[in-house]
Order: C-alpha cells, then sequence, then structure tokens
C-alpha cells in the first residue's frame, strides 16, 4: 500500500507550553524541547504555505487531577501563564488552540470532528514528549480513522535515548503507511512531490 498522494494534513503541536521550558524547574525535557522548536517552526511555515490547519494542543489540568496521585507534580495548570503555548512558536489566531485534559489531543476534545469538517485525512505530529502525549496522540489519530506521522526531529523526551527508543520501535510496524515516522525534511519533501503528482 502507498502514500494517497490525495491526503490533506493537519500538524498537531503537542505541549509546547511555559511550564515546560521554565529552567528553574530543572526538567530532563527542556534541554531537549528547545531543539525543536526551530524544526517545528519550519515545518509550521510549510503548512501555512500551503493553507493546511495547525492545532497547538496544550496540557489544561486541574490541581485535584488524578495524574497528580503519582509522583508528577502539578503543571500546566488551565488558564495558568504555564499552560499557554511558548512565544518562541510561529502560533497566529487562525491556528487552533485546543486545550486537553489528558495526554492525547483527542481525549475528550472536539479534535477528530473539527479535522473531519475540514476534509483532514493525515495528521502530523510534533512536541513532547514522544513517548507519552505525542505518542498516544499519533495512537488516537489512528483510533479516529486519520493517518499519522510522528515527526522524529519535531519531538523529544525527557532523555535522548527514551526518544530514540520510541522512534525505533515504531519506525517499522504493522500498519505502515497508516503510521509512519518520518524527519520534517522527509514529510515536507513528500508532501511537495505528492501535491505535484495530485495536480
Amino acid at each position: 500500500m502507498e502514500k494517497d498522494k490525495n491526503d490533506k494534513p493537519a500538524l498537531l503541536i503537542i505541549d509546547m507550553v511555559k511550564d515546560n521550558f521554565i529552567e528553574e524547574r530543572h526538567l530532563p525535557i527542556t534541554i531537549f524541547a528547545k531543539k525543536i522548536i526551530e524544526p517545528i517552526n519550519r515545518v509550521i511555515g510549510f503548512f501555512r504555505k500551503m493553507g493546511w490547519p495547525i492545532v497547538f494542543s496544550t496540557d489544561a489540568f486541574k490541581k485535584e487531577d488524578f495524574i497528580f496521585k503519582g509522583r508528577m507534580k502539578p503543571h500546566s495548570l488551565a488558564g495558568t501563564a504555564g499552560a499557554e503555548v511558548i512565544d518562541e512558536l510561529d502560533r497566529r489566531k487562525e491556528d487552533l488552540w485546543l486545550p486537553k485534559p489528558r495526554f492525547s489531543a483527542f481525549f475528550r476534545t472536539d479534535l477528530a470532528a473539527w479535522l473531519k469538517e475540514r476534509g483532514i485525512t493525515l495528521c502530523a505530529v510534533g512536541g513532547i514528549a514522544t513517548n507519552v502525549c505525542v505518542l498516544t496522540t499519533v495512537m488516537d489519530a489512528l483510533c479516529h480513522d486519520f493517518k499519522a506521522v510522528l515527526l522524529s526531529d519535531c519531538a523529544a523526551a525527557g532523555s535522548e535515548d527514551i526518544h530514540e527508543k520510541i522512534i525505533s520501535i515504531y519506525t517499522r510496524n504493522p500498519l505502515y503507511p497508516l503510521m509512519r515516522i518520518e524527519t520534517s525534511t522527509e514529510f515536507i519533501e513528500g508532501m511537495k512531490e505528492d501535491s505535484l503528482t495530485s495536480q
């Protein structure tokens, strides 16, 4: 099965919020998250040029949420500055800002319906963390009958080892090409080719 030249993609950028970039918090992921800002902005620029939708989906937790009953400390609380998208990303008013109550951008949100209303067939996903919110969003995209591409150089985890293990595990998977791992360059070049051949 080959890639569909008529795919219409949306870009889903996950949890690039201010709380994850505060150096004083000493989060392991911060240093790696900073490295993916530039490639994410490059993909954003390509999507803008093509007129495709861009979604910034961000944690919007409550202090009393179940997930904070373990080791995880409260962060990205709904309505706080820490739950806002970082200023370094090229977010504009026409983009969808989608707060989410848990890890996946699809969980208890209207994202699937919003995408289908716009004829979207493929979700390109980046952000943090590769092994949690990015991966669950990719999986939920498939569960809602969207193809999914995890943009490997636009995603980061708490260590390079964790990130690379996730990329390695899913590079070869039985859902290909419905689920793919690609760099931003591979994705952009592939979509350019598809756009030209479908004209």
